[in-house]
């Protein structure tokens, strides 16, 4: 029988952490403390997974699905979905890491600058250089 929301609200915290199954490896994993989060179990390489996408009832029962779904098609293609769930993440790190602000912050307090924040005429903060008075960086 599948899951449903009215279902998965009724669920009471219990004593021990309540899983709640649906088909294709699908689960809502009810804890303790009473939060739900809908996840996937596969394999792949030979070992048992756990790939979660997220709480309940951020990610609906729809939404969770869908993510087992595209998840499925990735093990299908011998792609193992929590690496490349790691691997994105990673990558958005990295990606905001390396932006020209955040570059140019690592600079200025590399070389010990230390900056005042300001308002432009329009109102937009900028960030000015005491010594200079010049627009070091915009916020």
């Amino acid at each position: 029988m599948p899951l449903t929301d009215l279902a998965i609200r009724r669920a009471k915290p219990a004593e021990k952490p309540q899983k709640l199954s649906e088909a294709g490896g699908l689960y809502i994993y009810a804890t303790v403390a009473g939060a739900k989060s809908g996840r996937w179990k596969y394999h792949f390489g030979g070992k048992e997974k756990v790939l979660a996408f997220g709480l309940y009832p951020d990610v609906s029962l729809a939404d969770a699905r869908d993510a087992r779904d595209d998840a499925r098609r990735l093990l299908r293609g011998r792609i193992d979905p929590g690496e490349q769930k790691k691997a994105a993440a990673t990558t958005a790190v990295v990606d905001a890491a390396s932006s020209f602000e955040a570059i140019a912050r690592e600079l200025l307090a590399a070389l010990g600058c230390r900056s005042t924040a300001r308002r432009s005429r329009s109102g937009s903060p900028m960030m000015c250089s005491p010594t200079s008075g010049n627009c070091v960086l915009p916020t």
